[in-house]
């Protein structure tokens, strides 16, 4: 099969450092390419890939050192060119919400888009709703409860390579673990909080959006004077593996509706137990006393701290190797790719000039 995976420009695919929208296509496409199929990615020039790279853009837009970009202009000229190869695919994956709805109506049935962020935002049911004909792909099924009328096709975890994220039987750190992205609705604080009651180590590796400076400055920056709390930063999939295999557990103290969480499936790679909130996507993806717990309070989260030690971290990583690796989730897009009407007419070759 013919594969085309659009992606984001926001982020190099994987990104170099945090990033899940990126992360999540980059698996995929080498998963697809692992499988036999030929498969041509969109995205800015540093993307590494199995696939066959078509580079729109010189590199990826956060990580741009120019002080004047225009987002929506690279976006538009990489859908120009997905649009003038379209003939040559028999899918086109899209990764990039619905910013390809006005310019590819006439060619919805041949589309597949997943949706990777919230959707309870407001203007969104409308622009849904007016364009039906584009079969949407949920990450879960929690994701789906703001559009429940929406034309969803699936539901298709996210999955990491398993080699990726090796099996550690036995943490060196003996650390609690935060990993992600420093914001209000990810609660670093109560991470904090929660390690400092325990009497745990607590390293956090995250990154600091400028929009998230002052929520960083006046809520997390005062709690980090602390001996057992150390500040990592942002950290690439280069560290990623240590950091989570040496933890005792990942904390996920999440309090929005968090549509997947991409790190909790890579600590059960490396057989970590997540602790997380009963929010989104978390009972869909851990499984209470084997792979985690799931708790709605802080002393819910203490008492599951005090009891990770009772899980089996090798049950951990069966957990995920039956449902999160990135074969996995390729062989559910396959699946729903075979039914789509155009699967099986032949594609056309176009000049790549």
């Amino acid at each position: 099969m013919r594969i085309a995976q659009i992606a984001p420009l926001c982020e190099a695919v994987p990104p170099r450092l945090y990033g899940g929208t990126e992360r999540v296509v980059a698996h995929l496409c080498n998963a697809l390419v692992e499988l036999g199929h030929e498969v041509t990615l969109f995205a800015s020039a540093e993307a590494h890939t199995l696939a066959h790279l078509v580079p729109v853009r010189d590199q990826a837009i956060r990580l741009d050192p120019a002080p004047l970009r225009s987002d929506l202009a690279a976006h538009l000229a990489m859908l120009y060119e997905v649009r003038r190869r379209s003939r040559s695919f028999d899918v086109l994956h899209f990764h990039i919400d619905m910013l390809h709805f006005p310019l590819f109506e006439q060619l919805a049935y041949k589309t597949v888009t997943t949706l990777h962020g919230r959707l309870d935002l407001k203007d969104l049911a409308n622009a849904y709703a007016r364009w039906p004909q584009f079969g949407l792909v949920s990450i879960s099924d929690s994701q789906r409860a703001p559009l429940p009328d929406a034309h969803w096709l699936q539901t298709v975890p996210h999955g990491v390579p398993a080699a990726q994220f090796p099996f550690q039987a036995c943490p060196r750190g003996g650390y609690l673990a935060f990993l992600g992205r420093i914001s209000p609705e990810k609660r670093p604080d109560v991470a904090i909080r929660l390690a400092r009651a325990a009497g745990l180590p607590l390293k956090i590796a995250a990154k600091v959006d400028a929009m998230d400076r002052q929520y960083f400055e006046s809520s997390v920056e005062p709690l980090l004077d602390h001996p057992l709390i150390e500040f990592i930063g942002e950290i690439g999939d280069t560290d990623k593996a240590e950091f989570l295999g040496n933890a005792s557990a990942l904390l996920f103290p999440i309090n929005w509706p968090e549509p997947f969480g991409l790190v909790m499936i890579e600590a059960m790679a490396c057989g970590t137990p997540v602790i997380a909130w009963n929010c989104g996507a978390v009972p869909e993806i851990i499984e209470p006393g084997v792979s985690g717990f799931i708790v709605g309070t802080e002393a819910e989260a203490l008492q599951a701290v005090a009891r990770v030690a009772e899980l089996d971290r090798a049950a951990v990583r069966e957990a995920y190797e039956r449902s999160y690796t990135s074969t996995v989730m390729a062989r559910g897009y396959l699946d729903l790719y075979a039914r789509l009407p155009y699967a099986h007419a032949p594609a056309v070759r176009v000049s790549t000039a």
